[in-house]
Order: structure tokens, then C-alpha cells, then sequence
């Protein structure tokens, strides 16, 4: 049975809705538990996250709104915390550690912005080859617990986000393969369970979950977990396809 969707954001971010139309919602859907991951603050890139100034409110909220809807859902006030972000996490009640940028020099390089800005990147720092970024962007998810100390993984190869539409690279070749197998192998032994995000799907962006199918094989092989999240920007995403994936936590 599906319970909890752990992954999701509201207006303190890129969300589109208000904390409490999001809990509205996950009871809508039968839910029992909730968790609203505002993104952390990023000081060289404030368009999409919570602001500093902003934070405590949206703690004061989630922690009201917990007693408010006490008696129909559980509700937790979680953050999701950039690698390169360097706000506290310690009042909030759980942590999903995710990498959105690549760091080369003073240079932070989104990688989930558009595959325009990941050509550049790859032309302007890395001399042409676009498995060197890829290299990098692993080897910085590699570290991602140790630097975080989160609770869930957060979409563990979202490089890819655009790899349906505009290929810019081939996710079956060995320099790949090679770099996010090393990734799982360092992060497995830490214990922190990776999600299946359906996010990307929900808006258009893939047919299947981050992490891909020949990552979730291999993750669970080497004896890793899972944990199913929306990563929803709105009320009608939350648990988007729970269903079709509920085999694979549980499976």
C-alpha cells in the first residue's frame, strides 16, 4: 500500500501551491504520511529556492499545519538540500541530499536548467567532452551523503533529465556506465535509501523514473533500498505513479 510521498515543493520555492494545498491534496489521495522538501538555499543561485529570510516561517507553517491535520495525515517539514548549499539543516525532520549543479572553478552549472546550458558547459569547461561533465557530476553524487547527511538520495541521475528528448550523450556508454556504478558502489554502504523520483515524468520530461532501470537493477543488486517520491511542483503530481512503481520498493 502506497502511504507516503516524501518529495515535494510549494510557493517558498518553485512550487505552485501553498503547503496546506499540498497535504489537501496527499489526503485527497489516501495518503498517511506527508513531506513537504522545500529546496535549500543556494547563495549563487537564489531564482528557485527558499529564500534565507523565508526559512523559519516555512517551519512555523509545516510545524502548524502538522497540528492542524494531526487526526488525517502526518505531516513533516523536510528540506531538500543542495550539495552545494550551505544552510543548516538542523530544524527540519528529515533531509534529501541532491545535486543540481556541477562545480568547476567558481562556476556552479546546472544541469537540469536545459541541454543549451549543458553544451556550453561542457564546450567552455570540460574541452569538448561531454562524459568529463558527466564524470564529474557522479563523482560529486558519490559524496553526496557524507556532505549532506541525508536521509534519502535525492534523483540520482537527473543528468539525464533531457536525454529522451535531445541526446546529449549515450547513457550506455562505459565512461557513464562506468562513472554512476562507482557512484552507487561509494553510496551504498552509507545505507541511505535512493528514491524513485516521477517527477520527470509527470512533466513531460521521461518515460520512466530517475534512477533508470538499469540503475535500479544494479542498485538493488548490490543490496541497495528505495523510496518512491513525486518530487511534485503541484497538488495534482503528488504520488504520480505510485502505482506502476509500488513493485519495485516492494518487489
Amino acid at each position: 500500500m502506497i502511504s507516503k510521498d516524501l518529495h515535494m515543493h510549494t510557493v517558498y520555492c518553485d512550487g505552485t501551491a501553498s503547503p496546506e494545498d499540498m497535504i489537501l491534496s496527499a489526503i485527497d489521495r489516501g495518503l498517511t504520511t506527508v513531506g513537504i522538501s522545500g529546496h535549500s538555499y543556494t547563495f549563487f543561485d537564489t531564482s528557485y529556492c527558499m529564500q534565507k529570510e523565508a526559512i523559519p516561517r516555512y517551519i512555523a507553517e509545516l510545524r502548524y499545519l502538522r497540528a492542524k491535520y494531526f487526526d488525517r495525515i502526518h505531516v513533516l517539514c523536510g528540506v531538500e538540500q543542495d550539495y552545494h548549499s550551505t544552510y543548516p539543516t538542523d530544524d527540519f525532520d528529515y533531509v534529501i541530499g541532491s545535486v543540481h549543479y556541477v562545480k568547476v572553478d567558481e562556476a556552479y552549472i546546472p544541469v537540469d536548467e536545459s541541454v543549451e546550458m549543458l553544451q556550453e558547459a561542457v564546450e567552455k569547461h570540460f574541452g569538448g567532452d561531454v562524459y568529463a561533465l558527466c564524470e564529474a557530476y557522479f563523482a560529486t553524487v558519490a559524496d553526496v551523503v557524507d556532505k549532506t547527511h541525508c536521509d534519502i538520495i535525492g534523483h540520482f541521475d537527473l543528468i539525464s533529465k533531457f536525454i529522451e528528448r535531445e541526446p546529449l550523450f549515450d547513457p550506455r556508454h562505459p565512461r557513464y556506465v562506468g562513472a554512476w556504478q562507482a557512484a552507487v558502489d561509494r553510496l551504498i554502504p552509507c545505507g541511505v535509501p535512493f528514491e524513485i523520483n516521477t517527477g520527470a515524468i509527470s512533466r513531460g520530461y521521461r518515460t520512466e523514473p530517475y534512477p533508470s532501470a538499469e540503475m535500479i537493477a544494479y542498485i538493488r543488486e548490490k543490496g541497495g533500498s528505495f523510496v518512491l517520491s513525486s518530487d511534485a511542483h503541484s497538488p495534482d503530481s503528488i504520488a504520480y505513479g505510485f502505482e506502476e512503481y509500488d513493485s519495485v520498493i516492494n518487489g
